[in-house]
């Protein structure tokens, strides 16, 4: 067992460094986690009501679940600024962070672990906690342990370290009038009532009964929703935003209908899963969906692809085949890009559209077919009327009932829940699960631009997922690796308020002037950081974490730069 003597926690500068006020924007992040700042008096205001709404046992249970989720987070944290996992130093990080959000005065008096065997002892002295004093200003003194949010962050923390339930308690509280709080933690099967401790951490049985109830409402809202609504259009598309409910509204409303629909919007804007939403939700749902991209058709074969064709009708046509619109009878063909098409090819889809028939390349007979016709395209069909790149009274045949789809950036609302959407696709679809996306990552794909829409958004969460370790959050270099670059479209993101120490802050008239000086001279920032990098990495003696340490960087964007730095080498 480590003697407290041999127990110190390293410097913390690179934890502090994690920390960013964003003032203009109303948010505080520790790397890439939303904080909040709160008076401990308000956290005691709620305690107590707690208390006095659901009793100390409820209560008790409640603090150590929100706790124990806090901890989680803080884990992930020290795997990323420290991932060296087996020394004191990153394990450390946990009750570093304690002190450093103003919860508790960490000192550690014990701790064994090995993550590969699973096994842990720690002990620790916790001073000034202020859930002492929240509580012993509300209630006065207690005869039980009172720091349960703390115990819910400790054992949490020590959970996810190690990948495996570790519960922590406490073995003395300043509440009950020891001179300080003493608290043991181990691996929770090692607790002879590790039934008792577990039961804090398992969620309130009133919770399960809301839940429960909360299932029973959803069915019988379910089991009498009309077949409109169960039959939605777009089951397979996902959003509330009012634009998006506004598409919904026009769509469903043409699927009791044989209308010719143009659905117009930019790429990857999701219309040909708006097509097939359409086709589901309508009475030919059970008859055949053919889509058709008349961009990846060649022009002199595209009369045959759509119509069909008769043998010897030119080179090659060795036997009669069917076309799109054939195949397609009794249901529905989308024309995706149906602006592509050939001048000959408008002319014979007009007429498909008028007489409800049509006649196969090279042939004489005339075939009915009975299809719902859906075009779709990104491109103004209007101004291609008016530049004479197509028909006129083919597009007044096509935009009989036009539905816009909006592009991503107008239903950024939407993102939250698409991104959920996409995680679970992707989760299933590699074996493997995140912790979704961080805060600042979340309000970094809030905040783009989306030129690829809701195509681009899914690939990056693809991305993402492939990055990403297990049971790890997804974080902004997942998403965009060239965000350190200047040009980048989301280098707005960047910090733009760093907790600095408070020695710095004597030297501010001296780091001005040296300030000065260099801007003065012809100088180069990118010379300047590699020179930094460089004394770093000698003073370190080529341990990479401890030269992140010392500049205020997480490990993985120190090798990021070393890389840069090679290569220019």
């Amino acid at each position: 067992m480590s003697e407290a003597a041999q127990l110190q926690f390293p410097a913390s500068k690179d934890l502090i460094a994690q920390i960013q006020f964003d003032t203009d924007q109303g948010k505080i992040w520790l790397n890439e986690q939303r904080m909040v700042l709160i008076h401990s008096a308000a956290m005691g205001s709620l305690r107590k009501e707690l208390i006095e709404t659901l009793g100390a046992e409820r209560t008790k249970g409640f603090l150590m679940r929100f706790g124990f989720q806090a901890g989680m987070r803080s884990a992930e944290l020290a795997m990323k600024v420290r991932p060296e996992i087996e020394t004191h130093e990153a394990f450390s990080v946990g009750p570093q962070l304690h002190a450093i959000m103003g919860m508790v005065n960490v000192t550690p008096i014990a701790l064994e672990f090995d993550v590969q065997a699973g096994t842990l002892y720690g002990e620790f002295t916790w001073k000034d906690s202020y859930e002492c004093e929240a509580h012993i200003n509300e209630f006065g003194h207690s005869d039980e342990p009172v720091c349960w949010e703390l115990i819910g962050y400790a054992s949490g923390f020590a959970s996810f370290y190690m990948g495996r339930k570790v519960i922590f308690r406490e073995t003395q509280c300043a509440a009950s009038g020891h001179p300080h709080c003493h608290i043991v933690g181990k691996v929770a099967e090692e607790w002879e009532d590790q039934e008792q401790l577990e039961k804090y951490l398992t969620p309130d049985p009133i919770v399960e009964e809301l839940f429960a109830l909360r299932q029973q409402v959803s069915r019988l809202e379910e089991s009498v929703r009309d077949r409109e609504e169960q039959e939605d259009l777009l089951t397979n598309s996902v959003g509330r935003s009012g634009a998006f409910k506004n598409v919904c509204q026009l769509i469903r409303k043409a699927c009791k209908s044989k209308v010719t629909v143009l659905l117009q919007g930019e790429t990857g804007v999701g219309k040909e899963v708006v097509a097939r939403g359409l086709h589901t939700a309508s009475d030919r749902r059970d008859n055949p969906f053919i889509a058709v991209n008349c961009a990846c058709i060649p022009p002199d074969l595209i009369e045959a692809e759509l119509f069909g064709v008769v043998r010897g009708a030119y080179t090659g046509a060795s036997h009669d085949r069917a076309g799109k619109f054939e195949r397609a009878n009794t249901g529905t063909i989308f024309l995706d890009e149906v602006i592509e098409l050939s001048p000959r090819a408008q002319a014979t889809l007009l007429r498909v559209l008028q007489e409800s028939e049509l006649e196969r390349v090279g042939d004489n007979r005339t075939r009915r077919i009975d299809v719902r016709v859906v075009a779709a395209t990104n491109e103004d069909l209007e101004q291609a009327v008016q530049e004479g790149r197509f028909r006129a009274d083919l597009f007044y045949r096509l935009n009989v009932y036009p539905v816009h789809i909006p592009p991503l950036r107008e239903r950024t609302e939407d993102i939250p829940q698409l991104i959920e959407h996409f995680l679970e696709k992707y989760h299933t679809l590699y074996n493997k699960r995140t912790m979704g996306v961080t805060d600042k990552a979340m309000q970094a794909l809030i905040a783009y631009k989306w030129p690829g829409n809701i195509r681009e958004l899914e690939n990056m969460i693809e991305r993402g997922v492939i990055l990403a370790e297990n049971n790890e959050a997804i974080d902004l270099q997942c998403f965009f690796p060239s965000l350190a670059e200047p040009t980048h479209p989301l280098n707005v993101i960047a910090s733009s308020g760093v907790l600095k120490e408070q020695a710095r802050c004597d030297s501010a008239a001296n780091e001005e002037q040296w300030l000065d000086q260099l801007l003065d001279e012809d100088f180069s920032l990118e010379n300047l950081e590699g020179q930094l990098i460089r004394k770093a990495m000698d003073q370190a003696n080529g341990n990479v974490s401890q030269a992140a340490r010392k500049l205020g960087l997480t490990r993985p964007a120190l090798a990021y730069r070393l890389k840069k730095l090679e290569e220019v080498v």
